[in-house]
Formats: structure tokens, sequence, C-alpha cells
């Protein structure tokens, strides 16, 4: 029930995301992380907690919400209790209320301090702009830009460290399939209709497709350059939300030629939304455009899902061929989408001094720490 009445909460909150769900504080849960439960009630309270069971008599007063996740960094020593905290995707309010958005910064605030938090990181899905800068589609949100300058003003740093995208493209599901087909760029329209005529399926995978789905998944890693985690993680990931009843949801859909896996993705659903955030292919059969079709089935699954918008996960930060993201964009692009540019990351920083360090110590280890990675992923393939 712990997670009904979390995922109950925040549904009705603005601007819900499947990163803020009890799931998802369960996959961090198995990996260092403790999960905290942040409630802001229409009386004017802040509850916060590591466990949900406790909010089922506040469910109908909540005006903001977000889940807070805490990882300690040193274990021993006169620096044993330095933590850093996370809010991904949160925190959940109007943003637009004044008022509100000062409780819960002044709030969150406190709390970094008595955890004796290196920094807190949030990176809420507030719009800056809309549309490719500087093109006739640009259009500024002015409200997003307000809450900008508000962060700054408390002393809140644009982060070095961006977690998830601070751009991305969505697709409208409200409209009709013929609709959605009209506003793909023809080449997209082209590539889909091929797939269907080369003998591409697809089907929608289970459970014990899970292995070959992480082997596909690693190999993509390898041929394009990016750092996956291990097989576990995956496992854990995907299955957690598979096995969910209702949503959030997880659901792989593969794409066979003649009986052989070539493609999948992974499509994430939860309160209206739908997010593409892992892709997977081989080498083999590419030519039949399998990734077009993965993609058209998906916004169908979606809308037939209730959902009403499809988040394409990522799109790059500076719109022209130097940003290693840029092929990846014309794909997305191609499917009928529109740019949307949000806040990115800030970090409330108590502590300046360790955070200093950490900026300038953490880079290092994680360059480390991927280049092993890259390394395990190829000698695991092999």
């Amino acid at each position: 029930m712990a997670n009904n009445i979390w995922n109950q909460i925040i549904s009705k909150l603005p601007n819900p995301h499947f990163l803020q769900t009890y799931e998802w504080g369960q996959v961090k849960a198995k990996y260092g992380w403790i999960p905290y439960y942040a409630v802001w009630t229409d009386d004017g309270k802040f509850h916060v907690s590591q466990a949900t069971d406790n909010l089922s008599q506040i469910t109908g007063h909540c005006v903001a919400a977000t889940m807070i996740l805490k990882k300690q960094i040193l274990n021993r020593g006169f620096a044993a209790r330095l933590s850093i905290l996370y809010a991904p995707k949160g925190p959940l309010l109007d943003w637009e209320n004044a008022g509100l958005r000062d409780r819960v910064l002044n709030d969150l605030q406190s709390f970094a301090k008595k955890q004796g938090a290196i920094f807190l990181k949030v990176d809420p899905d507030i719009v800056l702009g809309r549309g490719i800068p500087q093109s006739a589609d640009d259009v500024s949100d002015n409200a997003g830009q307000a809450v900008r300058s508000e962060l700054k003003r408390r002393g809140w740093v644009y982060s070095s460290d961006q977690i998830q995208f601070q751009n991305t493209v969505l697709i409208d599901l409200s409209a009709s399939e013929e609709e959605m087909l009209a506003r793909m760029k023809p080449k997209t329209r082209y590539n889909v209709r091929l797939a269907e005529k080369k003998g591409v399926s697809l089907r929608v995978g289970t459970l014990e497709d899970l292995p070959m789905l992480y082997k596909m998944y690693a190999e993509t890693s390898v041929r394009d350059g990016f750092v996956i985690r291990d097989e576990e993680y995956y496992k854990t990931a995907w299955g957690i939300f598979m096995r969910s009843s209702g949503q959030p949801s997880a659901v792989p859909l593969i794409a066979e030629v003649d009986g052989e896996p070539v493609a999948a993705i992974f499509l994430f659903m939860f309160a209206g939304r739908a997010y593409y955030v892992y892709g997977m292919s081989r080498n083999l059969h590419r030519e039949k455009m399998p990734t077009y079709l993965l993609q058209w089935e998906a916004m169908k699954l979606a809308k037939a899902g209730g959902c009403s918008v499809y988040d394409l996960w990522g799109a790059p930060e500076i719109f022209d061929e130097s940003d290693s993201m840029w092929g990846v964009y014309r794909f997305k692009e191609g499917l009928g989408g529109e740019v949307v540019r949000t806040l990115g990351a800030y970090d409330f920083v108590p502590n300046q001094l360790w955070y200093k360090l950490y900026a300038e110590v953490m880079p290092r280890m994680l360059n480390v720490m991927r280049a092993r990675g890259k390394g395990r992923t190829k000698q695991g393939l092999g």
C-alpha cells in the first residue's frame, strides 16, 4: 500500500514524474540511497519521513511533495555525517505560487542543513522555453525565468553535474494517429512504413527477456561509446517497474526479424505521461529501420495507456552538429515532437568547502569508474 499512497499523492500534483515514484525510490534504495518522502499540506505543515504509511490521512490535503534521495559520502571519522541529497525531477508544486514556493524552498534548505548535506540537488520540470533557441519557433517562458532568478537570489547554484537531460523533445499524443503520422518528417514516416514492409515484427517483452535485453543494451553502449551499469542494476530497475500493478509501469517493446530480436525500447508510463528512457539495437538488419517502427508502436501504446505526452528523454544543450546528441536529436525531431528547454539542476550548498572538494574530486573518480565500466561491459560481451 505504501507505494499506492505516495504515487497517489504525487500523481495529483503538477508535472508528476516517474523518477519521483515509490518504485524509483526502491530501485535507488538497493544501491545505497535512502528515500525520504516530503509533503507540504494546505494547513501550512511540512512532513518528511522515510515511511509513507503515515501519509494516508493527508493525501487529500497535499499542495507539494518530493522524494529526496540521500547518500552517505563518508562512513567514518569526523566527516561521517556528510551526505548528498537529490530530489530527481522534484519538488512537485505550482511554481507560480510565490508563497508556496517560498515555503517549499525554505523547508528544503533547513532539511539539507539538518542532514549535514554537502548539497541538495533539485531538477524540477520547470520550462524556460520551447523550440530551438534563436529559431522562428523559439518561445521564452517568463514564469520559468522568474523561478530561475529566485533560486539564484537564494544562493542556489547551477550544477556542474546535470544528472538528467536539461532539454527534451515532447510528442503530443492527444492528436489522432493520422495527425501524429502527418506531423512526422516525410523520411521518418517512410521508414516506419519500410520497417512494416520489410517484415519487422513487434512484441511486448517479459521478465524472461531481461538478460537478452541487457546484452543488446551492452552491445549498443560499446558501439555508440556510452557507459552503462552492470546487468543486475538494469534487471532491478526494469523488473521493479515491470512488476508494478497499474502505473507506474515499464513495457519492453522488442522488434524482431524472422523471430530474432534486433532492437528494443523500454516505455515507462506514469500519470498521463510516457517516457522513452532506454533504447538498444544490434547491427543486424538495421537497414530494415526497426527503431522507427518501435517508436511508432510506443506512441500508439502510450496513447492507449491514457498518456497525453510522450517524452523522448533528451535533446542537445547546443543545437548544432558539435553536440554529441545531435544525431539522436535528428532522429527524435523526425517523430514530430517539440523541443522543450527546462531549468536543469540547481544545488543548494550548506557547506561550501566540502562542495568545492566534492566538485573537484568526483569528476576524476567518475572518469576512472566509467573507464572501468566500459572495460567490464566489453569483457562481459566477449
